[in-house]
Order: structure tokens, then C-alpha cells, then sequence
């Protein structure tokens, strides 16, 4: 009996992008369902089969020719390379379709293309002069990207594999014990918020086209909008509270989901993000309620609406606007919206950010080490955060890490604003506009826009993609390629 040959390594890595690159190019197929709705459009179809046929040949051949041979599990670190590798695959294929239209640069595509699997919402496309199948299609990506692009493609995979990745993109919502399971339950609840978000719209006056593609971006706190003026184009509060509500549920970590469905209140009221978002918004928005009291000629009902829709668009990362313009509103607005976009919402949820967790485990571990400077030196605690309602023992090694990730971060969002501001824009205008790629929220000041310097553009791309993955898996998988090429010399 002839014995199977193996794959390790790099080509087995090559040979599951292969696979990746099937499943890629049939979600690039799913936007010519809009041809159906609006057969004017048939002529735009050809920008998606090209991409989409070829990126599964190409998989196809890829898949072939390691066709047979028994696949070795992945060395330490490969699976950050995978996961890297998909998203780089995924950006790249899904930019063709914008560029084969010949009205945005390579530049432009890789953006948009980043913006929408980041969930982030920045835009270059003129929603005014774009056809509807590229409006379902920005939809879509941030669909895609909100769930997990590894979640939504690792039915390819073993279970056990695919969970590693899983986690490896920067999610902890392992639901139930196996990822088919527990992607399919993630996959119901995203999908019926989303629907019962769409009726809503509807009921409140948008198309079913408009309804569709709002309720989409907003569970997906992505901000992709169907109107150049965003939500403010539709003036309604119906409308607001529906999205309001929809980018809220986005935000939360998908447990807290699964907790409020299975009616365990207590549960959800007891987790930590649970209470830190409560006081937020407890906190900020009378706050900005009485900083644009004035603003509104004293309508007490007008500043909440714009206050609390505002702050909830910021604090979840989705980036819906209902103001034209982010010029007139005051400084203290501004700066509390930038402070929150950089605090982000729930681990596992479908927003960017540091993470709410992140922020009370800082201000935890802070509280503890003061209890400790002024407790006797022999007294040893155990230290606990409430997660789901639960108490959970957080260790050295994880306040630690924690620390780490909260430096990279802002380490990161002032070199981007640093960026900005070299091309002469305020030190504000560019902490607020970074802190919207980099916390994968979307609104912005105007810096970010068609005619943007491609350094702009290219410093906003890397800002999205490392939110979105959360740093650390890029740099594992950029060391671990570093210390295997230096191996092999």
C-alpha cells in the first residue's frame, strides 16, 4: 500500500489559501444578485465574474495540485501567517471589482476594499454616481468582516483548526464547544437582527434596498451608507432609534447575546462592558447635551437626539452620521467622541477599538495595585472581573498583556495622527480621523476622501487592517516569516 505523502509548513499554508481563494471569489459572485432588482445593472456584472471566476481557478489549481497528500497541523506562529495571508487575499481580490470599473486607482480599491472587511466605513466611493450592485457588494464585505472572515470561510477546515484561527483573528466568542456550531449560532443571531432591523426600516420609511443595506452596516458597526449624508439623509427618529439599537447590539460581545436571548438578565447586567458601557453613557451624553444645548437654539429633544446618536455611532465603531459636518460642532463634542472611539466596545463584538474590556481591566488592575500599595505585604489577593456575570480570576500575565496591547495601541494611533498632521491638518482633525481608521469606526472631518494623497489613504489602509486584526497576530506572523527566512540563510 503506497504511503501518503504530507504537506507542512509554507505549502500547506499555500494550500489552504487555495482553498480560501475558492471560497473568496463565490462571495464575489453574490453581489449579481442585485441584477435581478435592477437589470439595468447587467453590464457591471463582468467586474465581478472576472475576479470571482479567477480567484477560484486559481484556488482550484492551487487545490489540485496538492490534491491527496495528508495534512501535517501548522508549526507555532503559522496560523497568525494564515490568517494574515487570508486577509491580504480577501483585501486584494475584493479591490478588483472597484478597479476594474477604471473610476478608482489601486489605491483607492485596497481602501475600500480594507474599509468594508474592517467594518470600519470610511469611504472614497461617491454613493450619489454607484450603481446599487457595488452598494450591496460594500454591504456585504462589512457582513463578511463583522461575523469573521475566517468564521464565515473556515467550513473548509477541520473544527479544531478553524477555532485556532478563529480566536487567532482576534475573537474569544466561542459559543459552544465546536466552531460549525457555535459560527452557526453567531451566524442566526447577526442574520436575524439584521432582518427584524430591516422590517423596522422599512415600517419607517426606507426602501427595502435602503432598509437592507443600513441594517447590515449597523449590526456590522460598519457605516456604509446608501446616502451621501449618511442616516441624517433620511431626518427620522424612527429610523435613528432602529439604528441606534442595531449598532448597539453590534457592539456587544456575542455572549452577552446569547445570555439575553436565553433570558439571563443578570448575566447581562453583571458583565464588566456591560457596566462600563453603562456608565458611559450615563456620563457622556448629558454631557454633550448641555455642550450643544446652545447650538440647537435651546431644543433640550434635538440636542439629545443628535448627542445620543452621535455618541452611540462613536462608542460602538459603526460611524453613521446625523450631522452634515463635524466642522461646527464644539471642541469638547469632538474630543469626547475621539476618546470613546479610541475606547471601542465589547471583546468579540463586531466593533474595533481597544476593547471596553481592555479599558476596565487597566483601570481594575490599577485600583488593585493601589489597594496593595497601602495593604500589609504579606497578603496575598486573587484578583477577579466579572465576565457574563461570572467572577473569573485574571492573573499577572494577563494584566500584563493587557498593558502591552493599550501601549501598541496609542502608540500607533499618535504615529498615524502624527502622518496626518504632516500634510497640514490640526492636531485634532488628525487624532479624529485616525482614531476613526484605527478604531474601525468611520466618521470623519473630511480628511479621508477620493482626492486624498495616497499616503493618507495607504496610513489609513494599515491603521484599519491592524485594528481590525488587533496588532499582535500581524507581528507574530511578520516575525515568524523574518525568522524563517533567516533561517534558510
Amino acid at each position: 500500500m503506497e504511503e501518503k505523502r504530507h504537506i507542512s509548513g509554507y505549502p500547506l499554508i499555500i494550500n489552504y489559501l487555495g482553498i480560501f481563494a475558492i471560497l473568496i471569489g463565490l462571495i464575489l459572485l453574490i453581489p449579481l444578485t442585485v441584477i435581478i432588482f435592477y437589470p439595468s445593472e447587467v453590464t457591471e456584472a463582468t467586474n465581478f465574474l472576472i475576479p470571482s471566476l479567477s480567484s477560484i481557478g486559481l484556488g482550484t489549481i492551487v487545490v489540485w495540485i496538492f490534491k491527496g497528500r495528508e495534512k501535517e497541523r501548522l508549526g507555532r506562529s503559522q496560523d497568525a501567517i494564515l490568517v494574515v495571508s487570508i486577509w491580504i487575499l480577501a483585501i486584494f481580490i475584493s479591490a478588483l471589482p472597484f478597479v476594474l470599473t477604471n473610476n478608482y486607482n489601486f489605491t483607492q480599491a485596497i481602501f475600500e476594499s480594507t474599509s468594508g472587511y474592517s467594518t470600519t466605513g470610511l469611504t472614497v466611493v461617491d454613493v450619489t454616481q454607484t450603481p446599487n450592485i457595488y452598494l450591496f457588494f460594500r454591504s456585504l464585505l462589512q457582513f463578511v468582516g463583522g461575523v469573521g472572515l475566517v468564521l464565515v470561510l473556515t467550513s473548509a477546515i477541520s473544527d479544531k483548526f478553524g477555532m485556532r484561527l478563529y480566536s487567532a483573528e482576534g475573537h474569544s466568542d466561542k459559543l459552544v464547544p465546536n466552531l460549525i456550531r457555535s459560527g452557526r449560532m453567531i451566524l442566526s443571531i447577526y442574520i436575524g437582527y439584521i432582518l427584524v432591523g430591516s422590517i423596522f426600516l422599512v415600517i419607517f420609511g426606507l426602501t427595502p434596498f435602503d432598509a437592507l443595506n443600513h441594517s447590515i452596516t449597523a449590526v456590522a458597526t460598519g457605516g456604509f451608507s446608501t446616502q451621501a449624508a449618511s442616516i441624517g439623509a433620511f431626518n427620522s427618529l424612527g429610523v435613528e432609534i432602529t439604528i441606534m439599537v442595531l449598532m448597539l447590539l453590534g457592539g456587544t460581545n456575542f455572549f452577552v447575546h446569547l445570555m439575553l436571548l436565553r433570558g439571563k438578565f443578570k448575566n447581562v447586567f453583571g458583565h464588566v462592558e456591560m457596566k462600563l458601557l453603562g456608565i458611559l453613557l450615563v456620563v457622556f451624553i448629558p454631557l454633550l447635551v448641555i455642550n450643544t444645548f446652545s447650538m440647537y437654539n435651546g431644543n433640550f429633544f434635538e440636542s439629545l437626539r443628535i448627542s445620543s446618536f452621535q455618541f452611540i455611532s462613536a462608542v460602538t465603531g459603526t460611524g453613521f452620521q446625523t450631522i452634515s459636518t463635524f466642522s461646527v460642532m464644539p471642541p469638547f463634542f469632538m474630543s469626547v467622541l475621539i476618546i470613546v472611539m479610541v475606547l471601542g466596545a465589547g471583546m468579540g463584538s463586531t466593533a474595533g477599538g481597544m476593547k471596553q474590556y481592555r479599558v476596565a481591566l487597566a483601570f481594575k488592575s490599577l485600583y488593585w495595585n493601589i489597594r496593595e500599595q497601602f495593604g500589609h505585604k504579606k497578603i496575598i489577593r486573587t484578583h477577579y472581573i466579572n465576565k457574563i456575570g461570572t467572577p473569573t480570576v485574571v492573573v499577572d500575565k494577563e494584566v500584563i498583556q493587557n498593558y502591552s496591547f493599550l501601549m501598541t495601541y496609542l502608540l500607533a494611533l499618535f504615529t498615524g495622527a502624527l502622518i496626518f498632521s504632516g500634510f497640514g491638518y490640526s492636531i485634532k482633525d488628525s487624532l479624529f480621523e485616525f482614531a476613526s481608521a484605527l478604531g474601525t469606526v468611520g466618521l470623519s472631518v473630511g480628511i479621508v476622501s477620493y482626492t486624498a494623497n495616497p499616503i493618507i489613504l495607504w496610513t489609513s489602509t494599515v491603521g484599519m487592517f491592524l485594528g481590525r486584526l488587533e496588532f499582535f497576530v500581524v507581528f507574530i506572523a511578520g516575525a515568524k516569516i523574518l525568522m524563517d527566512i533567516k533561517k534558510k540563510r
